[in-house]
């Protein structure tokens, strides 16, 4: 079965037909650091990455770019609020959004470029507008330059809007515009309300670039004037990408082929944000879970589907993850380890290539994981060996394979050390359960199970003796 991905802009299910044979280009507008990263900001970067793990997974020579919006109006307004230079703001909340991405084990993109880094390629590109004629320089000296919407027919096919039904763009003052709906390219330094380390020198004077702006040239700079694929949040479709498509094919580049939106993590019925107040901090949502889990809670559903978010919820989708991974425990105990080059079901691979149908493919592992477990109970045999290493190649596609160095390794000394410390304090409840077991006193092999259940450790009775998991 071919590669099937739901393109926003034809709002069909399209054959993916990458434009050189082997290899795929992606862009996935990456986050404006303005603040802490929450729940609701890292799904679209796992949603992905799990894109991106699928295609090199069957076979593809991925380019994978995420850029970094490192300036713009709410950083300045924050930074203000908080009496701190714009980019120790920006740079500190950078490295908090590091922090998430790694611990939820999302991969480094082939690059990751900041707008700051690329000015010159955006007052390029802005030249080469005007100099066809779709923009234009406010006439006011303000330093202001816009994009001429209705010098561009096709404006609006990405989001399948009108222009004359359109609100006036709120980027910039309109008092430069020709059309309440022309867009900011470039915004002329105010040096009355903005820092001077916040302007770059330009043909229309200093200034800075506009959001919009910024994901065009970067993703001209590292994927060609032409390429495969541009993500992002589904929020994100109106007015950003619609406006990078039409800036970048005004300037006579074919852009994206094919345009893929994930949809919302909400709380109450609304997208998660700050504004309502509603945020999940991602180190505060990693005391209650650990990272494999809120991952895994995140992979299981498709990626177009809203995800109303709850700990209820996730308590539930970590209760069927640690089923799975306490199968590759027993497995690895009783083979003496998985393998990590198993084979793709039929099912997964189904799954996966029908617009990246995660659910379906949960499901698929669950499907084989039951078969494991009966194969279990048979001692080591080459089938054993064979589905676990099946079941750690599909986890590993969807970047939740527990035996993965990432999370097997993941721990700080400290947490290595209390590991071996529980270990040894549950083998020595473990041997006095079954000295009790073996006197027959079963009210006192009773009390020692429920003790552990009490401290949070599950114990499973096996034909190869008992086990246990946190």
């Amino acid at each position: 079965m071919t590669l099937r991905l739901y393109d926003s802009a034809t709002r069909a299910v399209r054959d993916f037909a990458p434009l050189e044979d082997g290899k795929a280009g992606i862009y996935v507008c990456g986050l404006t650091v303005q603040s802490e990263p929450h729940v609701g900001h890292v799904r679209s970067a796992v949603n992905f990455d799990v894109l991106r793990r699928w295609m090199t997974a069957s076979g593809y020579d991925v380019t994978f770019i995420r850029n970094i919006t490192d300036i713009d109006d709410k950083i300045l307004i924050k930074s203000a609020q908080q009496g701190r230079p714009w980019y120790n703001l920006a740079y500190m909340m950078k490295r908090e959004l590091d922090r998430a991405y790694d611990a939820l084990n999302v991969l480094p993109p082939t690059y990751e470029p900041a707008a700051t880094g690329h000015i010159p390629e955006m007052v390029e590109l802005i030249a080469q507008l005007i100099t066809r004629g779709h923009a234009y320089a406010a006439a006011d000296g303000s330093g202001d330059v816009y994009f001429d919407v209705k010098s561009w027919p096709a404006y609006g096919a990405l989001s399948g809007q009108k222009v004359d039904e359109m609100e006036a763009a709120e980027d910039a003052d309109p008092r430069g515009k020709r059309d309440p709906r022309d867009f900011a390219l470039w915004k002329g330094y105010k040096k009355e309300s903005e820092p001077a380390t916040a302007a770059w020198p330009s043909p229309w004077g200093p200034g800075r670039p506009g959001w919009h702006i910024e994901c065009s040239a970067m993703a001209l700079k590292y994927l060609g004037g032409a390429f495969d694929i541009h993500g992002g949040g589904v929020d994100l479709r109106f007015p950003h990408h619609e406006n990078e498509q039409a800036q970048s094919r005004a300037a006579g580049f074919g852009f994206a082929s094919y345009w893929m939106h994930n949809a919302w993590i909400t709380t109450a019925g609304e997208k998660m944000s700050k504004s309502l107040g509603n945020s999940l901090l991602i180190p505060v949502v990693l005391e209650r879970v650990r990272p494999i889990e809120l991952r895994y809670y995140m992979v299981a559903a498709h990626y177009r589907s809203h995800v109303e978010f709850s700990y209820e919820a996730l308590e539930e989708a970590s209760v069927g993850f640690r089923r799975v991974e306490g199968f590759l425990a027993r497995a690895a105990e009783l083979t003496g380890g998985v393998g990590e080059d198993g084979m793709h079901c039929a099912e997964f691979v189904a799954a996966m290539d029908d617009d990246l149908g995660t659910s379906a493919a949960v499901a698929a592992i669950h499907d084989v994981v039951h078969e494991g477990n009966k194969l279990l109970a048979e001692g080591d045999s080459a089938a054993l060996r064979g589905n676990a290493a099946s079941v750690r190649a599909m986890l590993a596609v969807l970047g939740v394979d527990p035996l993965d160095p990432h999370w097997a390794g993941g721990g700080s000394g400290s947490d290595e050390k209390l590991s071996a410390a529980v270990s040894v304090l549950v083998a020595g409840l473990l041997e006095q359960r079954s000295r009790a077991r073996a006197d027959k006193d079963f009210a006192a092999a009773d009390a020692i199970r429920d003790q552990l259940k009490a401290a949070g450790i599950a114990l499973e009775d096996t034909p190869q003796g008992p086990k246990w998991s946190i």
